[in-house]
């Protein structure tokens, strides 16, 4: 977990995301930029009001490369559903802050220009996607969400991309998490109640995570391909074989999950 106190002024190196080196200067955090950057500070600019999503601060020049600033948001990153961030406090707080942060968008989804995210914006558009709904990119105060980091992958698009992630990942769907699939069945009901998921969503949640699940493996195996050394090794340690794992515990429990949903 990665944990700093607020108003600190020292720099620490933020661990956890695996990807992107994140760097936080007293109250604020460096990261790296990309062509979708731009897109990115729009939409944060647009969702100041919202509390518990960082605020930008512009960009930095590093001896690495130019960086963005950004609100460095007080609380602890979990590295994965461990500890608080497998309570049922978390759980349910997750879902209304997805919700929160869905509805917030909703108004302006539809004027965003499509082009420019890093991933190509999907249709319906209902509101801006996060595109990585996970314990690692939500910040806990004790034992409730209270924040969200790292859009680099934020779009607009229909709210079950992030619904599906988010059910994925916190229920967790997972044939190799501690929870039974009964358990997991429970939590996955519990998120999409306290998301507000209505029946019609419901009955096409569990084909939304297969296909993310394979949409992520797709991206991993491209971008490895493609040369990135950070994909390469999530490539080398078997991320990709584990999610398609977990696609294959999905539709082996699907008749378990579907129930569950449909009571």
């Amino acid at each position: 977990m990665a944990q700093c106190e607020e108003g600190s002024d020292d720099v620490e190196v933020l661990t956890g995301g695996g990807v992107n080196e994140v760097v936080r200067v007293g109250r604020t955090v460096r990261r790296p930029t990309g062509p979708h950057t731009p897109r990115v500070h729009d939409l944060l600019r647009r969702l100041e009001p919202l509390a518990g999503v960082p605020r930008v601060h512009g960009l930095a020049t590093t001896p690495d490369g130019e960086r963005e600033v950004l609100d460095f948001l007080p609380g602890t990153v979990p590295g994965g559903l461990v500890g608080d961030a497998a309570s049922g406090t978390a759980l349910l707080s997750a879902a209304e802050f997805l919700r929160g942060f869905h509805d917030a968008t909703a108004p302006f989804a539809a004027e965003l220009p499509r082009d420019g995210w890093m991933f190509p914006a999907g249709d319906p558009v209902e509101v801006v996607v996060h595109g990585d709904y996970a314990p690692y990119n939500c910040v806990l105060v004790d034992d409730r969400v209270a924040g969200l980091v790292d859009f680099d992958t934020a779009r607009p698009g229909p709210r079950i991309v992030d619904v599906a992630t988010g059910a994925y990942r916190w229920a967790p769907l997972s044939g190799v998490a501690e929870q039974s699939p009964a358990e997991q069945a429970r939590r996955l009901v519990t998120f999409c109640a306290a998301y507000g998921l209505d029946a019609a969503a419901r009955a096409g949640l569990l084909d939304a995570v297969g296909a993310e699940l394979h949409r992520l493996v797709a991206f991993l195996r491209a971008q490895a391909a493609a040369g990135s050394a950070a994909f390469a090794a999530h490539v080398a340690d078997g991320h990709d074989l584990h999610y398609l794992a977990d696609a294959e515990h999905v539709q082996v429990h699907r008749p378990l999950f579907q129930d569950a949903l449909d009571a």
